[in-house]
């Protein structure tokens, strides 16, 4: 039987609270009460250390300092959690084929997945990973088949289906359906977010 790591699971359930009670009513709700469900059963720890993008060196601090959630409980647990496992995850660019992206998108972001394909923990049917985009850069339009909740620990605004741009604000949360066309970006300080994939069955239970 797989075993986490009291770090790990500190994390889930902070992850967990924080979705729950900042994600909309109905798919949203939904979505994310069937992903934590599906969490409740470990999936195969990975191996390997942790590497970081220079992004993250330079934004990082800033993005998910403590201060900034002081009067937000659920989520200044999260981020004390994070922090404690955000040395094992392993950083990386998103490839731009078929992208349109900004010149400054390479250098200026950075993705890595918690639980996942490429996770600290391996599993297929739920990914739960992280944004980071340094001031001022955009993330471009893309889509993909999975539904997915965002928890947004920063200032930054989003974009749905072509809509006008919104900002969610610290602790808002979005939900895109399956093939919607989405994308996000900084202002002047960083843009860190959470986001919540089904990527295959959802067993709950």
């Amino acid at each position: 039987m797989n075993e986490r790591v009291p770090e790990l699971q500190a994390f889930i359930d902070a992850a967990g609270a924080a979705f729950a009670a900042r994600a909309g009513q109905g798919r949203s709700q939904a979505s994310v009460s069937e992903c934590f469900g599906a969490l409740a059963r470990p999936g195969r720890m990975g191996s390997g250390a942790g590497a970081r993008l220079p992004v993250c060196d330079r934004c990082l601090e800033t993005a998910v300092g403590q201060d900034r959630f002081r009067d937000d409980d659920d989520l200044l647990r999260l981020a004390i959690a994070f922090r404690r496992i955000e040395p094992a995850l392993v950083w990386g660019r998103r490839s731009v084929r078929g992208l349109k992206a900004e010149e400054t998108f390479a250098d200026g972001h950075a993705n890595a997945m918690v639980l996942g394909p490429d996770g600290i923990e391996r599993r297929t049917d739920v990914w739960l990973g992280v944004s980071l985009l340094a001031p001022h850069v955009r993330y471009p339009d893309h889509d993909h088949p999975p539904e997915e909740t965002y928890l947004v620990m920063s200032a930054g605004e989003f974009m749905q289906d072509g809509g006008p741009w919104f900002q969610p604000g610290i602790g808002g949360s979005l939900y895109n359906p399956p093939g919607s066309l989405h994308a996000m970006r900084a202002g002047a300080e960083p843009l860190f977010a959470f986001w919540l994939l089904r990527s295959g069955p959802v067993r709950t239970g």
